[in-house]
């Protein structure tokens, strides 16, 4: 079997740690993806997985030969696309991620305007409230909010934004307004447990207030809906009650006692060398996100 395609099967065998599910991926039968990793283990003179009845790991050298591989395909891939002319113009499919409320209020308008100005681009959106494995999702680019993890992945700030507790004008008519964060458990809250689940808010200064939430939802929505109905207090991100305070529906509290804002970045996986449609699509992104702030913070 050709070297190049040995190397483009061992790396997904690595990536998905099966045989199985490597070769149907591949399109490929079991026993050939088989075959082709034990020649490649033949002519390098290592054993490149661990392999059990359940599991398919890397060996150490494994570990140091699929980072090469990757390095020498995606060269390969960037020589034959740039000579195919798909690197100079965006084409094929765009896949975006986006925590839900950011992605319909920020990144949908966004790849509207992106994909009418690239007509030979199509689009694919995953609008979800918890982290996404860009590469076992196929994910070309992913908004994230929030500290980052060390994922090797490049990543351009583009702003930051505020957690916020807020409640109704009629709520705080009722039920006064708290002014530190441990009066918070003497009032009625309701939170979300999409992407914040953990019943301990924390502040400033290291203060830490534990949370018994009168009503839990798994939306933000429905957290602000009833935040707006003047039933209980919430927190939330800013960004995401913009029109209830623009209207004033909501109103902030405890301003003075917020831990640092949360920074926004697009993420994407390929560094220079991704492809046309990624490259045009973060440079509109960046520029459009970091002139609005990202999301008024």
């Amino acid at each position: 079997m050709d070297r190049w395609q040995a190397m483009r099967i061992f790396v997904k065998v690595a990536e998905t740690e099966s045989f199985a599910a490597a070769a149907r991926q591949l399109h490929m039968s079991a026993p050939a993806v088989t075959r082709a990793i034990a020649a490649l283990e033949d002519l390098i003179g290592a054993r490149l997985f661990v392999r059990t009845t359940r599991s398919v790991k890397l060996t150490e050298p494994g570990r140091r030969y699929v980072d090469d591989c990757k390095r020498i395909l995606a060269d390969i891939d960037e020589a034959e696309a740039a000579a195919a002319g798909s690197y100079a113009a965006p084409s094929g499919t765009l896949s975006l991620t986006a925590p839900v409320m950011f992605g319909h209020m920020y990144v949908l308008p966004l790849l509207h305007d992106f994909l009418k100005m690239h007509p030979t681009v199509n689009g694919r959106v995953l609008f979800v409230d918890r982290p996404v494995n860009l590469i076992e999702e196929g994910i070309d680019v992913a908004i994230r909010i929030g500290r980052l993890q060390d994922s090797g992945f490049s990543a351009m700030p583009v702003g930051t934004v505020r957690r916020v507790v807020c409640g109704s004008p009629a709520y705080f008519r009722e039920r006064g307004v708290p002014l530190t964060p441990a009066d918070l458990r003497q009032h009625r809250v309701t939170s979300s447990t999409g992407a914040w689940v953990s019943p301990e808010w924390r502040f400033a200064n290291e203060q830490r207030v534990t949370i018994q939430s009168w009503l839990q939802s798994n939306t933000n929505d429905a957290a602000i809906a009833t935040a707006i109905a003047g039933l209980a207090l919430t927190r939330v991100l800013h960004y995401q009650i913009e029109p209830a305070l623009a209207e004033g529906k909501l109103e902030i509290v405890l301003a003075e006692h917020e831990e640092p804002a949360l920074p926004i970045h697009v993420l994407y996986t390929e560094g220079r060398q991704a492809p046309a449609k990624v490259r045009a699509f973060v440079d509109m992104a960046v520029e459009r996100l970091r002139a609005r702030g990202a999301a008024g913070a």
